[in-house]
């Protein structure tokens, strides 16, 4: 790649050479054009199709390299072949060579461009993809922008090469049409400047915002539509209503208070939502106490006998509960009520975009607000499988009111819940055996970081089912039930198969709480994954009503909604002066089975999806000192960086405490540290932080100067008495 990139690279240096040192830059001047232009009428009334053809092939290379002269060509086409065949020819050989300009720009500058600024790049493509087209088109309407320039910049994106030509043949034929047009009086025209008068040239700019400001009035149609049927309160109660007292709901509401602003938070069940109630915490607690049953099975590979561990379910569940109760007061009414915040427990409608009708215990009452943020959150999402309404479905929500520990548990989904769950049931006696639809458990990670933890859970005991598609629940005989799914054999043959269970948990995914809130009636839409429909600063179509947290995705975590909370706050409060856009660049995202999977930006899997070039530097916790001494020498630290840079575009850690670990090159991506610097950084030894160490070593010893260390051996060699001509002979 890099030797065509210079092959074409001289190619176009040595095409621009001879168009200057041949002196055609000079022949294309209007006075010379005009001198000739009877010269030019002979020769295309003796040889038509030559000149015709001629013509169009110097016209698209001319483009194609974006060389100067191509104004005054079109000109010279008016002249000579008229208004008609003029524009038709001018027109095609315009997008063809500016299409050929940007593929050569997208040849010469786009790898190493997205290399160097892959993030930045991300995003202007993310904005590419969803409006370049009409962008492109404006452009091209005014012609105060240079031409060429646009067919450069836009070959840096990632825009279709034909949605590229089709927006600039369109695009381009108004300002075409103009030159052609002035080019039937060349022999009367005395500069460049009678073709685009300042009024000529206000119009096209005119022209070409036109499609803005329809858009921009468009918008500001629609949202004065919606409000149109609704009256505006004079008085607001409130400057916000929280919907919704998750954790988006709690970190919206608490920033509003910080500020002096009046909140009301709303939440119809119980606050803290399902990070505290059936998520973060509970699952966490549940982690542990089926980590410290593993642990005592092991205790014979460090000289410690202990016997088997005996599972007392309900002290286990008894534990669960009790950490939920620990945690409760940092989520309490009490405390939010003493930072200044309106909790109300009811049920929340917007009766229009400044109106919230509450539903209390005590009766309704409606009360104005200036805005709304919704964050009514996620519930788990349940498949329609036939026969799954003849029993009772166990998910993360009610999963935590067991008494008794499952004989036999099938797990449907193999993401982080449906492994966390799968792995800590095994650890506490359960059978289980865990259904994944994909080709491998944890779909959005790296195929080997997906093996370590599909070896992990198989060693321990799991019935990993991949590939396997859930068909119907069937009853067994007795009162016992089983799940049938299809899989395939080793030639690939479907494969049905039973799986017996006492308890079914479904663990396929969320779902975004959207009903019940007034939002459709308002307008408000949803996206394909049924997530509210928000732009990048978290506002609806609605000026005032706004969302955040599982309830907007894309992300359903507990930071990311409180990442999510501040922005949907601070631009509804502030967003008249400045609005902040919410950028994921370096979340971070831990997985909790042993061993962890913790991963921040992007991994291998992405990087190939989205076409950006990366260098990957591995380490093995096998190496660690920490890890070897307390015998979890299982995993690896794997980092993208920028090719021959140290820029941290992602980072993946397996193995125990990973979680920990990823907060370093969390940090380091977000202040834009890179590994020189993580390396030069003291690390306490021995600790497990110090893997982040040396991962930033083995990239360095890769990158090593190896001319100046040969330098440095010679020179001594020449210290030590010698002249270093040895060293040269080794």
């Amino acid at each position: 790649m890099t030797r065509r990139r210079l092959i074409l690279a001289a190619v176009i240096a040595l095409l621009v050479a001879a168009y200057f040192l041949s002196g055609a830059h000079q022949a294309l001047s209007l006075d010379n054009l005009q001198a000739e232009q009877a010269q030019f009428q002979a020769w295309l009334a003796a040889e038509p199709l030559t000149v015709a053809g001629g013509f169009f092939l110097i016209y698209v290379a001319i483009t194609a390299v974006s060389l100067p002269g191509a104004t005054l060509l079109t000109l010279l086409g008016g002249a000579l072949f008229g208004f008609g065949w003029g524009l038709l020819l001018i027109s095609f050989a315009s997008a063809l060579g500016a299409t050929l300009a940007a593929l050569i720009a997208r040849t010469l500058a786009r790898g190493p461009l997205e290399r160097r600024f892959a993030t930045q790049l991300a995003r202007i493509n993310a904005g590419i993809e969803r409006e370049g087209a009409f962008y492109l088109f404006t452009l091209r309407l005014i012609p105060l922008f240079p031409f060429f320039v646009i067919n450069l910049v836009m070959g840096l994106t990632r825009m279709r090469l034909l949605t590229f030509y089709w927006v600039s043949q369109v695009g381009m034929l108004p300002g075409t049409a103009v030159f052609v047009n002035a080019g039937r009086e060349l022999g009367h025209l005395e500069s460049l400047s009678g073709v685009l008068s300042p009024g000529l040239i206000g119009s096209f700019v005119l022209i070409g915002l036109f499609p803005w400001l329809a858009r921009a009035l468009v918008a500001i149609g629609k949202r004065r539509q919606l409000a149109r049927r609704f009256d505006r309160p004079r008085h607001f109660d409130q400057d916000i209503v929280v919907i919704g007292g998750g954790s988006a709901g709690l970190v919206a509401s608490y920033i509003a208070a910080a500020v002096k602003a009046r909140v009301a938070l709303v939440e119809r069940d119980r606050l803290g939502g399902d990070c505290l109630n059936t998520g973060c915490v509970p699952s966490k607690a549940l982690i542990r106490a089926a980590r410290v049953a593993s642990e005592i099975r092991e205790a014979p590979r460090y000289g410690v006998s202990a016997g088997a561990p005996e599972v007392d379910f309900a002290a286990v569940m008894g534990h669960v509960h009790r950490a939920i109760r620990e945690v409760e007061p940092h989520d309490s009414r009490e405390r939010y009520e003493g930072l200044g915040v309106e909790v109300i427990a009811g049920e929340a409608v917007l009766e229009d975009p400044w109106r919230v009708r509450i539903r209390e215990a005590s009766g309704e009452r409606v009360v104005t607000t200036r805005h709304v943020i919704i964050a009514s959150g996620a519930r788990p999402r349940v498949p329609s499988l036939p026969g799954l309404e003849a029993i009772e479905v166990l998910t993360s929500d009610n999963l935590w009111r067991l008494e008794t520990l499952p004989e036999r548990l099938v797990v449907l989904g193999g993401g982080p819940i449906g492994c966390e769950l799968s792995q800590s049931f095994a650890r506490l006696g359960s059978r289980v055996a865990l259904v994944e639809m994909g080709g491998q458990l944890l779909p959005r990670e790296d195929r080997e970081v997906a093996a370590e933890v599909e070896a992990w859970l198989g060693e321990e005991g799991l019935a990993l089912h991949l590939a396997t598609r859930a068909l119907r629940v069937v009853a067994e005989e007795g009162s016992g039930h089983a799940l049938e799914v299809e899989g395939h054999d080793a030639r690939g043959e479907a494969v049905i198969e039973r799986l017996p269970f006492s308890h079914l948990l479904v663990a396929v995914g969320r779902q975004a709480n959207v009903e019940g809130l007034g939002l459709e009636a308002l307008g408000v839409e949803t996206r394909p994954d049924g997530t509210l429909a928000v732009d990048e600063a978290l506002q609806s179509v609605l000026p005032n009503v706004w969302a955040c947290g599982d309830v907007a995705g894309p992300y359903q975590l507990t930071h990311a909604s409180a990442h999510q909370a501040w922005h949907a706050t601070v631009n509804a409060l502030f967003g008249e002066l400045k609005r902040f856009r919410v950028s994921y660049r370096a979340l971070p995202a831990v997985t909790f089975t042993d061993p962890e999977v913790a991963r921040v930006g992007l991994n291998e899997r992405e990087a190939f999806a989205a076409g950006v070039e990366v260098e990957v530097t591995r380490y093995a916790l096998s190496e660690l000192d920490r890890a070897i001494a307390e015998g979890s020498t299982r995993g690896f630290v794997k980092v993208l960086t920028v090719p021959g840079r140290d820029r941290i575009l992602g980072a993946t850690i397996v193995g125990q405490g990973a979680g920990e670990m990823l907060a370093e090159f969390t940090l380091a991506m977000t202040r834009g540290i890179g590994l020189n610097k993580l390396l030069g950084t003291i690390h306490p030894y021995p600790t497990h932080s110090e893997a982040v160490k040396a991962t930033a070593g083995v990239w360095k010893n890769a990158h090593k100067p190896e001319r100046l260390l040969g330098w440095l051996k010679r020179y001594f060699a020449w210290r030590r008495g010698g002249d270093g001509t040895e060293e040269r002979g080794r």
